[in-house]
């Protein structure tokens, strides 16, 4: 089909705008078929939302079959020397604990200044030697090597390090902190000192040990750069020809738990019953553990709001009105409307998609079931209502919830493992977020079989394929529009040459009559 026709040269007649009324009226097939295709999707999209909705409710509802979640513990300190945090299954009660000694990082440094006047630690140590104050040993290639040794709970750790004429002073300690052996070690040209000191806290070396039980250990003998040029000492001889560790720090913790439980711990905190505990300082403080009833109250109370939401809209959805009028736009109709024309037509006409359907109202059903039946277990509550939670009275809002908030504190309080109970169950006798789950899934289920999931191939869902058959059938009908409008095309230009001939014999005619005269 050609892009530029022109028509009714010889006739006179509007050959352009005919064709184009013929074919809108040829094209209304193709409009239904485009409206019923939008209308499919429009449903697709309102099946999707309850599958949003759902999954939400869905998320909370796992949440309140975790003990935790009717468990949560606070915690007061009586002093400053220790902290706490509680977990859900930490014993409500009063614990004494006592600090003897904080775990501290080991440490060691230069006992001595270790540089001359002019020394630069970001230049070479090969072209500084005569600025070391104890001096510094290269081999016939220019090149040293020392090892570090530390240690933590799997055992020592040792690390070769090779230092070239190119090296600087902070390349090399650069080194060691990049390294994986937990120590960091630094220049202070103020003090012209290097101070090495282990990244986390704790004794892991005992005092036996290799190194006089350093935590940052090395050969002195082997490894003269740390010893003598760094003057970093391993041990310090005492007058008696002995020796001792010239490292500081590297201590574990120490506590005493009720006045009698004596505990060490390589950091500062330490977990027991449930109760994490911080230390801060050397002296003693009580620890007082609580159930927290109002975020227990809080969590349920948010799980109930969102259900009320979820319900509140799924009822609304099946009770909208349908506005059969209101069929859904065409392209070309979209052309010749304002934008707010538009978005009004179209909230009429995706009103009521899911008005009277039978998947949505049956996961309704359902769920309002599960909090009606009692829960069989071995705790104090098997019923809803027996912690404050009944649905309400109005019938019109279709088994929303209301709570007595004070019965709810009171059952959170006075036995918050019977109330987790009944939200949880068993496999064998499901609580009520576990029949909430099963309802869901089964809706999400039925719903993704009819409408799928925002990644499914259309193929693989039913209002899927009927929107792929509607688009073949469009473009199979568009392929008969076009030979429909060639052949209107053909038509009239046969005409316009019948008149232009008819024209022509009229004019000749009428040339020899009048020569005739």
């Amino acid at each position: 089909m050609s892009d530029m026709r022109i028509g009714g040269l010889a006739s006179g007649m509007n050959t352009d705008q005919i064709i184009k009324d013929l074919m809108n009226a040829e094209r209304q097939p193709l409009n239904k078929m485009e409206q019923d295709r939008e209308w499919l999707t429009y449903k697709r999209d309102a099946y999707r939302d309850v599958n949003k909705q759902l999954s939400e409710l869905d998320t909370m509802a796992f949440d309140m079959k975790l003990q935790r979640s009717y468990n949560s513990k606070d915690v007061s300190s009586s002093g400053s020397a220790v902290s706490a945090t509680a977990l859900s299954s930490a014993d409500e009660g009063s614990y004494k604990m006592e600090v003897t000694q904080l775990a501290e990082a080991a440490y060691n440094y230069s006992q001595g200044e270790i540089s001359k006047d002019g020394f630069d630690p970001d230049k070479s140590m090969f072209d500084q030697k005569d600025k070391f104050e104890n001096g510094i040993n290269f081999d016939a290639d220019n090149k040293f090597s020392f090892s570090i040794t530390t240690y933590n709970e799997e055992g020592a750790n040792e690390k070769m390090f090779t230092v070239d004429e190119t090296s600087s002073l902070n390349d090399v300690l650069k080194d060691i902190n990049d390294s994986d052996l937990g120590v960091r070690a630094f220049y202070d040209k103020g003090s012209d000192k290097v101070m090495m000191e282990r990244t986390e806290t704790g004794d892991f070396n005992p005092e036996d040990g290799d190194f006089l039980g350093a935590e940052i250990g090395f050969n002195g003998q082997t490894s003269p750069f740390l010893a003598d040029t760094l003057g970093i000492k391993n041990g310090v001889q005492k007058a008696d020809g002995s020796w001792e560790k010239a490292e500081q720090g590297g201590t574990k913790a120490k506590f005493k738990y009720n006045n009698s439980f004596e505990m060490t711990s390589n950091t500062n905190s330490y977990s027991l019953n449930g109760i994490n505990y911080s230390f801060n300082e050397v002296g003693t403080s009580t620890v007082n553990v609580f159930n927290n009833v109002d975020d227990s109250f809080e969590k349920v109370m948010s799980f109930v709001e969102k259900y009320n939401e979820v319900i509140d809209d799924l009822n609304g959805k099946t009770e909208e009105k349908r506005y059969r009028d209101f069929q859904p736009l065409t392209a070309e109709q979209k052309k010749d409307m304002e934008e707010e024309e538009i978005e009004l037509w179209e909230e009429k006409s995706k009103s009521g998609m899911l008005k009277g359907d039978s998947v949505v109202s049956g996961a309704l059903s359902s769920m309002r079931q599960n909090w009606y039946s009692p829960v069989e277990t071995d705790g104090e509550y098997s019923m809803a209502s027996q912690i404050g939670i009944t649905t309400t009275s109005n019938y019109r809002e279709g088994g929303k919830l209301e709570v007595d908030e004070d019965q709810l504190r009171q059952a959170l309080r006075d036995n918050p493992d019977s109330v987790a109970k009944l939200f949880s169950g068993t496999d064998a006798n499901p609580g009520i977020a576990r029949r909430l789950e099963s309802s869901i899934e089964n809706a999400t289920q039925s719903i993704e079989r009819k409408a799928g999931k925002p990644t499914s191939l259309d193929n693989n869902f039913m209002l899927g394929r009927q929107i792929e058959s509607i688009n073949d059938d469009m473009s199979s009908f568009q392929d008969r529009l076009t030979a429909i409008e060639n052949r209107y095309w053909r038509e009239f230009g046969a005409m316009e040459k019948a008149i232009q001939k008819m024209n022509s014999q009229s004019a000749y005619l009428m040339q020899n009559f009048g020569g005739g005269m």
